[in-house]
């Protein structure tokens, strides 16, 4: 690879572990990226702290002009701070990234059981989390509104159906309480399904079939047999909720990679949060940052090769006897560039 046609990444350390997490990832990328350029910007409560905004408007245009970011992580307050805005929030809403894309499978050591491999697909963009709330009642209630359309609703199955034949899926379960929201959710799980139905194939053809779950039984299903799942595709709240649910399986949020994608732009980010009680120790996990710029290769960069080496990598790592002994980002990143 060249560097006229090597891909170009929109690095953003973020708060917390996030300034030791993405370094790590920065240094297995370029290790099986040759020629990898690297540009990079600021964003998160400490940008917010020293200029006023989460997510300075050249953070955004280096995002755009690079077409791929690496985010950390972002702290923030639980308190309601004039002016301040998700860093996260702000950037999946500014750059549209409206799929957000959870892979869960089992790895060696530390997953609970060895046959879990499924993809949440959650919208990135709307439901509950378009922040429309408002008190009524003089203060006595308060309200949040749940946004669903149907061009939303389109554009994400359309990307489920487009994960599911790169990486020939056999299962898409689309989940929902229609039941109990007729309307949100009976337009979202008409449109994901007009949408496959509109391949004209049927499930011979097509290769994979299609069900439903209501999300409190998927809820369940996600504890007691999450082998069942291949893909799954939903709302954003459900979403949210179902994928760190899934977590679980895969080890935890320290192993979690998530990728947040639009059209011509992503954002890959691990998904553990900023950790502030072990911040600046040295001992943050990197592997859900690392899987989280293997996802960027995949996806966004079309090198399945140096996904599969970055993840086969990462397995070999855990599966060593030596894992337990491995308690910094240093070794744990220095073992798997090794086995690359």
């Amino acid at each position: 690879m060249n560097p006229e046609t090597a891909p170009r990444l929109c690095v953003i350390p973020g708060d917390g572990i996030g300034q030791e997490v993405i370094p790590a990832a920065v240094a297995v990328l370029t290790a099986v990226i040759p020629h990898l350029q690297i540009v990079t910007a600021e964003a998160g409560w400490g940008t917010f702290e020293k200029y006023g905004v989460s997510v300075p408007d050249e953070t955004l245009v280096a995002i755009r002009a690079c077409g791929a970011g690496l985010f950390g992580a972002v702290s923030s307050p639980s308190r309601q701070v004039a002016g301040y805005r998700s860093a996260i929030l702000t950037m999946r809403q500014e750059l549209d990234l409206y799929a957000n894309i959870r892979p869960v499978q089992s790895w060696p050591h530390v997953s609970p059981r060895p046959d879990v491999d499924m993809i949440i697909v959650r919208e990135n963009t709307e439901g509950l989390y378009v922040g429309r709330e408002r008190w009524e009642d003089e203060g006595e209630t308060a309200v949040a509104e749940r946004l669903i359309t149907r061009r939303a609703s389109r554009r994400i199955a359309k990307k489920a159906l487009e994960l599911m034949q790169r990486q020939n899926r056999h299962k898409l379960t689309i989940v929902h309480k229609a039941n109990v929201l007729p309307l949100t959710d009976g337009l979202f799980r008409d449109t994901v399904r007009a949408v496959f139905d509109g391949t004209r194939m049927n499930a011979d053809e097509r290769g994979f079939v299609i069900d439903e779950l209501l999300v409190d039984v998927a809820a369940l299903k996600m504890v007691a047999a999450p082998e069942t799942f291949d893909v799954i595709v939903t709302t954003n709240l459900f979403g949210d909720i179902l994928s760190d649910a899934a977590a679980h399986w895969g080890g935890g949020l320290g192993y979690a990679a998530s990728l947040n994608w639009g059209d011509g732009v992503a954002l890959a980010e691990p998904v553990h949060g900023s950790a502030p009680d072990i911040a600046g120790k040295g001992i943050a996990n990197p592997i859900a940052a690392i899987l989280s710029g293997a996802l960027l290769a995949r996806y966004v960069w079309g090198l399945e090769e140096v996904a599969e080496r970055v993840e086969t990598a990462v397995a070999h790592t855990l599966a060593h006897e030596t894992y337990p002994q491995l308690t910094t980002t240093q070794a744990i990143t220095q073992s798997i560039l090794a086995v690359l």
